[in-house]
């Protein structure tokens, strides 16, 4: 395993009650890459995605063996703090689950409770840096009181990645983000990720192929709870050595 990866996943398995969802997977996350995760429905990638910020905890089912290493720590320690692991690790998820609060104040919501901005001035400067670097200032900057419910879906899923952004995680992972969204709003979305990449390492889930080829520069294709095959996006696409991933690519199955 390099020491260059962002995050380093070790011999993950993850079992939901006697059900195992994840067999002994072990990736490497590049920092500053898109890294997308594809594969049919139920193949154990969201859960993949979830066990990087600790999501799964909340599930009373759910085991974890393995580790997986941010920055050579592993966050499964019992020293690690989840709440500061979380804003490390930030989501951002399928369906545009803003806050029934203010445009502003979605953005606001946690540099203050992380205590990143003391005075009104510097709030303000995050929340506004946050919208513009999610592609959604001039849309909204005249109207930052209005409920963020007032937005369409496409828009409120910018907020959502504006919200994510705002205490400057070092990874955003992404569930199928763009599900929800129309076409127009899936391109703006997608244009962005590939914006943020510059600044963040991004891990994407997705059922599109086409989006996985468009937005990353790594692809992992898993089946049935296994990781099948890694590699250059390009590579896994056009030169797939594994014939389940080739099945996959060409719609074999799925």
């Amino acid at each position: 395993m390099s020491s260059t990866a962002k995050i380093s996943v070790r011999q993950l398995q993850v079992y939901y009650g006697s059900k195992q969802a994840l067999k002994n997977v072990s990736l490497e996350i590049l920092p500053m890459q898109v890294t997308a995760l594809i594969g049919p429905s139920g193949c154990g990638k969201s859960t993949f995605l979830r066990c990087l910020n600790r999501m799964n905890d909340v599930i009373e089912s759910c085991r974890i063996h393995g580790e997986i290493l941010l920055d050579g720590q592993n966050i499964y320690n019992s020293d690690i703090d989840v709440v500061t692991l979380r804003a490390k690790v930030g989501m951002v998820f399928q369906k545009p689950n803003p806050f029934p609060k203010s445009i502003y104040e979605n953005v606001a919501y946690a540099p203050k409770l992380h205590g990143l901005a003391n005075k009104r001035d510097d709030l303000d400067q995050i929340v506004m840096t946050s919208l513009e670097k999610a592609g959604l200032l001039a849309e909204v900057k005249d109207r930052l009181k209005d409920p963020a419910l007032s937005l369409s879906g496409g828009q409120q899923q910018r907020l959502c990645i504006a919200r994510a952004i705002a205490i400057n995680p070092d990874v955003i992972l992404m569930d199928e983000p763009c599900s929800a969204l129309d076409p127009i709003a899936t391109a703006k979305v997608e244009e962005l990720i590939d914006e943020l990449r510059v600044n963040f390492t991004i891990v994407i889930v997705t059922h599109s192929m086409q989006q996985a080829a468009r937005v990353s520069q790594k692809t992992a294709f898993f089946h049935l709870g296994e990781l099948i095959e890694t590699g250059p996006t390009e590579d896994i696409f056009t030169k797939p050595q594994d014939q389940r991933t080739q099945g996959y690519i060409t719609g074999r199955f799925g």
